[in-house]
Formats: structure tokens, C-alpha cells, sequence
């Protein structure tokens, strides 16, 4: 009994050693996904961005000679599994940082637990206004959705686009269209004078959109602002063109992705929208995209090209590299604490570049970046305009 207590001690401290020596020679990263629930359309294709850049990095020697290493959680689109993975991800994996969770609502609740824990979390998609505020390990890799749509309303001025009345359609059950919807679409109208009727809200679980939608075509506006994640805005689109609207459909970024020019088909034809990120704005985002296809592909997914949060997801992974490697971060977890807030620092001064821009930076603990207004024309996504990122003051 003594010998066989004695092989087990000496069998589970070789473990131990075995995983701390395995931990010291990688650096961890955390990532917070959306294989299931509501959000696994848009959220699942991101995986594939985060594995294309992490094979990049290490088939080039990884950082400071260590490999990255990608630890995952499936929060299943829930707040609350998104809280569970952030806790999993710093207290059990010893992640150095996270990416993630994905969506506006899980990261109002998860954020909380990376400011108890001291641990960056960077969202990839959440995109709704001061989400951030006031928070020192929260930060995100999108841009705001109210900026987003004033440039869009900002082009339709200066292009002289006919603006004189407005209707707005929110999905109200996905958090971030109800916020797109009755908060941010209503104010910015105001602010450009663009008269507008109260926001009409329908579920992502409506069966028939033919009632509430009716008096939306009946007001025959020259724009309908519609708040809603890609298979509820088209199924509004559908609704509303097959009601005989003639005028022309609007969005901020959450609609966003190349996949609507299926999802919407014919009917599509001069949807206005805005996206964070633009197939052919360089070399790299061009090559990047092709990329995100095949990968994609490969997983059984069907993808017409890489929408901005998949976009943010791969340079997220490079800007984590770049800190990692300006901070001299090492991966021991005997300096987990000390290096945790080193890549917090860090984030504060890097600037960086990639498929999503040149030289960007944060301001505060969101990234400012570029937005491209997108119109849908003989059935392709067709760039309208393009606004550079705005300046982040103090930021080198």
C-alpha cells in the first residue's frame, strides 16, 4: 500500500510538472465562442479567423520562441455561460489574456468578472456604446455602432441621398438591435434632421411580420433604419419589399455581413449599411478573406466572405502577439498577475496594423477604426464611401 501511495504521489507530481512545464512553454490564450445558440451564425465563422492567425504567428516562430496556445470556451450565445468561461479561463486555464465573448449582451456581463479577476477580455463584436466605460481590464477590438451610423447618415448627406422622412425596425429581443433601435437610430436622425416615426419593435420568434410592419409601408418613407443580426433583418427586408416598399433600407454594422446577399436576395437591391471591414482595402485584407473562405469551407461552412467581427477576431490575435512581444510577457505562471498587467499597459501605447487598417490605436479602451459604407447594387456588395479611423489623441 505504501509503495503503490508512493508511485501515485510521484505519478501526480510528474503531472504537475508536466503541465507547468507545458504552460511555460506556450503563452495561453483564452477565446470565448459561440458554437451554439442564437448567435452561432454570425459567432462560430470567427473561430477559423482566430486559428488562421494563430498558425501564421507560430509557423513563424510564435513570440518571444513560444508558442500560442488557444484555450476555448462555448458560452452558447448566454450571458451567463459567457461569466462561467471568463471565470474557467483566468482562475483554471491561468490564460494570460481573453478574446471574447462575442456579443454586446454577454460582454456587459463577463466584463465584470475580467475586472474582478484582472484579466484583459476583448471583445470581438460588442459593439453597443460605453460598454467600457469606466473599466480598466475591458476592452474591445470593434467600433461604436452610433459612430458607425452617423457616418453612414453623414455620406447620405453629403451624397444628397433622399432623406425627408424615416421609419426604424428593431428586433427587440437581441440586445444590441434594441439598442441600435430605440436609443442610437432616433438620436442621430434628430441630430441630422431626418424626421423619423417611433421605433417599431418585432421578435426574432414572429411568425408573421405582415402586421407590424403594415404601417411602415403605408408611411411610404424614403428610408427604413432596420436593427437586426442578418437572418432577422432580411427576414424584415423581405417583409417590408414584398408590402410594396420602394424606398431605401439603412443599417448601422450589425447586418454587416457578406452572407445578406443570400440572405436577402433580390429584394436587397440598394440596402445602404455600414461595415468595419472591406475585402478590398489592401493586399492583406484581400488575402485574409480568401483565406477565411477556404478555412471556412473546410468546416462545412458556407461563407461569401469574412464580416467585420471575423476581421477583428484575426488582428485581434496579431495586437495580443505584438503586446505580448513589446512587454517581453513569458508565459510562467508564477508571473501570471505581474504579466496580466503588463498586457493591460500595453494595450494603453501599441499601435497596430492589419486587415482592418493601418497604424490604429485605442482611445480609452475601445479601438478607433476605419468604417466603409456598403450599398447593395445589380446583386454585389458595392463600396459607396469610405471614413478613415478617428485619431486617438495621446496614443503613440
Amino acid at each position: 500500500m505504501k509503495l503503490t501511495t508512493l508511485l501515485a504521489t510521484a505519478c501526480v507530481a510528474s503531472l504537475t510538472w508536466a503541465g507547468v512545464a507545458a504552460a511555460q512553454d506556450t503563452l495561453k490564450l483564452g477565446h470565448i465562442t459561440v458554437r451554439s445558440g442564437p448567435l452561432k451564425g454570425p459567432g462560430e465563422p470567427s473561430i477559423a479567423a482566430v486559428d488562421i492567425a494563430v498558425e501564421e504567428i507560430n509557423a513563424a516562430g510564435g513570440v518571444n520562441g513560444k508558442m500560442i496556445e488557444i484555450v476555448r470556451f462555448d458560452s452558447a450565445s448566454d450571458p451567463k455561460q459567457a461569466s462561467l468561461a471568463a471565470r474557467t479561463l483566468a482562475q483554471d486555464e491561468g490564460v494570460l489574456a481573453i478574446l471574447g465573448p462575442f456579443s454586446t449582451g454577454e460582454a456587459a456581463v463577463a466584463f465584470n468578472v475580467a475586472e474582478r479577476e484582472k484579466i484583459v477580455m476583448m471583445s470581438n463584436a460588442s459593439s453597443a456604446p460605453g460598454l467600457t466605460d469606466g473599466k480598466e481590464w475591458a476592452w474591445r477590438i470593434t467600433e461604436d455602432e452610433g459612430k458607425q451610423f452617423a457616418r453612414l447618415l453623414t455620406t447620405l448627406t453629403e451624397m444628397d441621398v433622399p432623406r425627408a422622412s424615416a421609419e426604424i425596425v428593431y428586433v427587440s429581443d437581441e440586445r444590441i438591435a434594441n439598442v441600435v433601435g430605440t436609443a442610437l437610430y432616433p438620436a442621430l436622425m434628430d441630430a441630422f434632421k431626418i424626421p423619423h416615426g417611433e421605433p417599431v419593435a418585432i421578435t426574432y420568434k414572429s411568425f408573421d411580420l405582415a402586421p407590424q410592419l403594415a404601417p411602415v409601408v403605408q408611411a411610404a418613407p424614403d428610408l427604413v433604419a432596420v436593427a437586426g443580426l442578418p437572418e432577422n433583418a432580411a427576414k424584415t427586408i423581405r417583409e417590408l419589399k414584398r408590402q410594396g416598399f420602394e424606398g431605401r433600407m439603412i443599417g448601422s454594422q450589425i447586418f454587416s455581413d457578406p452572407n445578406i446577399l443570400e440572405l436577402f436576395g433580390d429584394l436587397a437591391e440598394g440596402t445602404t449599411f455600414m461595415a468595419g471591414f472591406h475585402k478590398d482595402a489592401s493586399p492583406e485584407a484581400t488575402g485574409f478573406n480568401e483565406k477565411f473562405i477556404a478555412a471556412n469551407a473546410e468546416r462545412g461552412i458556407r461563407k461569401l466572405g469574412a464580416h467585420h467581427t471575423d476581421a477583428q477576431s484575426y488582428d485581434a490575435i496579431y495586437l495580443f502577439a505584438k503586446v505580448f512581444e513589446e512587454q517581453g510577457i513569458t508565459g510562467d505562471p508564477a508571473n501570471l498577475e505581474a504579466e496580466r498587467l503588463a498586457i493591460r499597459e500595453g494595450l494603453k501605447t501599441v499601435t497596430f496594423s492589419g486587415v482592418l487598417g493601418q497604424n490604429l490605436c485605442f482611445s480609452g479602451n475601445d479601438a478607433e477604426l476605419p468604417g466603409y459604407v456598403i450599398t447593395i447594387e445589380n446583386g454585389e456588395w458595392t463600396l459607396m464611401d469610405t471614413h478613415p479611423a478617428d485619431s486617438c489623441g495621446d496614443a503613440s
